[in-house]
């Protein structure tokens, strides 16, 4: 019966006259909203600088308001895995570099009251230089670009610019550079985003969002002292893969592969059987966030072992796994998983959370790397209500030892940043609009470098702040040992 209706159905609908059918009107803007054209959009972007000129990004004073930056930091630690607070701690007490890398809160807080032009993107919102680095693209080639995205998250570009330039003066300053040297990577940096978003605002949006930076392309474009140095680290992300990592992470045990222990940095939980009934949970709601091919994909490995790793510096502390899983002809796949927190970006600008901050991140990288990991996916443990998303772990991923950087070489990688902040911004935001605003002029890179310099200070003045704290023991801290 209900296939006679639908035959009956469609002969009607063939004996209507073309000119009496209902008319299909798209009504979503991408129909209905003009596009103003480029120059409308540049001589609107020229004329924001009337209200907030480019050497206003050039200052920083803290307000008699500020947050007390420890005070932060300690109640951000409050969602987090308490014995690994103090591990969280110790990190970022061992240089100014390492306090900036684990207290992008603080400076969220802190860019919130910096004047702005009103031209916004997807944020990384921790775009300090140690979160770019490379990594292989679906087709096995070595990119560069951003590699965090825990706190992506709408907002005015110059935040990213900002936190990139504070990264180099004080990853510079630990080099034990000069003032000149930290001051000219900063401007080559941003020289570097000026320059290149100039091209991607000349380019159609759909091949900015195909532009990638080839790795290899990048460094044998370089002086050959440059090459030199950067090759064997170049080796070293290429052969940083599943294989190598089943080799270096795991042991057999019984015919079974398992995770070594290496307390607390890696260690299996007690009661691993309720974990597991909970990680097949997780697992399962990941795989709905896969497309059907990789879910096909997903679907030939069978899971091995697990155990929680801590990683990086601010994110000492949020719940992170990695799971090993092996597939039907020997080779292995290790999956991270790891929890995700309101971005420290919604939180300065006191703007609604996501709904999902697994997603949040999944989505963010999508939307600013050149090519994300075919198995990136996110999932809800349902007991704890806490959000993860989910990636693969050292698929050819690698970042730069900016400490074992010369200044020439330093100099060179600042510039890939600013490239790479560049094109990420693009995609996301207006690349016509930020460059009608920034010029052709070194204005706004002076400005950004007289910021870092001064911003440094402040977080030198702050991570003396946290050592003091925790030498009178209102803040408990562990040295790590790696």
């Amino acid at each position: 019966m209900a296939a006679k209706r639908q035959a009956t159905g469609r002969a009607t609908a063939s004996k209507r006259p073309a000119s009496k059918r209902p008319a299909a009107r798209p009504t979503s803007s991408a129909f209905d909203d003009p596009i103003p054209t480029p120059q409308e959009r540049r001589t609107a972007a020229r004329a924001i600088r009337k209200q907030v000129g480019r050497s206003a990004h050039g200052s920083w004073e803290p307000g008699d308001d500020r947050p007390d930056p420890i005070e932060l930091l300690v109640e951000q630690n409050r969602a987090r895995v308490p014995e690994l607070v103090p591990l969280r701690f110790g990190r970022m007490a061992l240089s100014p570099f390492a306090f900036l890398r684990g207290s992008a809160l603080v400076m969220a807080h802190d860019l919130a009251t910096t004047p702005d032009a009103g031209i916004e993107v997807r944020l990384c919102g921790d775009a300090h230089l140690a979160n770019f680095g490379m990594f292989a693209s679906p087709e096995r080639r070595l990119m560069f670009d951003l590699n965090d995205f825990d706190e992506a998250s709408p907002g005015p570009f110059e935040w990213d610019v900002k936190r990139l330039a504070a990264s180099l003066v004080v990853a510079a300053r630990a080099n034990g550079f000069d003032r000149i040297t930290a001051r000219r990577s900063v401007l080559e940096a941003v020289a570097q985003y000026r320059d290149w978003m100039e091209r991607y605002s000349a380019m159609t949006h759909l091949d900015v969002w195909y532009a990638r930076i080839d790795v290899r392309e990048l460094v044998d474009a370089r002086a050959v002292a440059v090459r030199r140095q950067m090759q064997p680290l170049l080796a070293k992300a290429e052969g940083k893969n599943h294989l190598k990592a089943l080799a270096k992470l795991t042991v057999e045990v019984d015919g079974r592969r398992r995770i070594v222990d290496d307390p607390p940095v890696v260690e299996h939980i007690a009661d691993e059987s309720v974990l597991i009934q909970r990680l097949e949970a997780v697992f399962a709601e990941y795989r709905q966030t896969l497309s059907a091919d990789r879910q096909a994909l997903f679907d030939r490995y069978r899971f091995v072992d697990f155990a929680r790793k801590v990683v990086g510096v601010g994110s000492v502390g949020t719940r992170a796994w990695v799971a090993l899983f092996q597939g039907p002809n020997g080779g292995p796949l290790f999956l991270q998983l790891k929890e995700a927190n309101p971005s420290v970006i919604e939180l300065a600008r006191g703007i609604a959370p996501a709904a999902h901050h697994g997603q949040r991140v999944v989505d963010g990288q999508r939307m600013l790397q050149a090519a994300s990991d075919v198995l990136l996916g996110w999932a809800t443990d349902e007991p704890t209500g806490h959000h993860y998303y989910v990636r693969q772990m050292w698929d050819a991923k690698g970042s730069i030892d900016v400490a074992t950087l010369r200044p020439a070489a330093f100099g060179t990688y600042a510039g890939f940043c600013g490239w790479a902040l560049a094109r990420a911004h693009a995609r996301t935001g207006d690349s016509v609009a930020i460059h009608g605003y920034i010029g052709d002029s070194e204005r706004f890179g002076e400005s950004i470098a007289d910021f870092a310099e001064v911003y440094v200070d402040q977080t030198e003045r702050d991570h003396a702040l946290l050592v003091a704290a925790i030498e009178r023991g209102s803040v408990q801290a562990v040295t790590p040992t790696a």
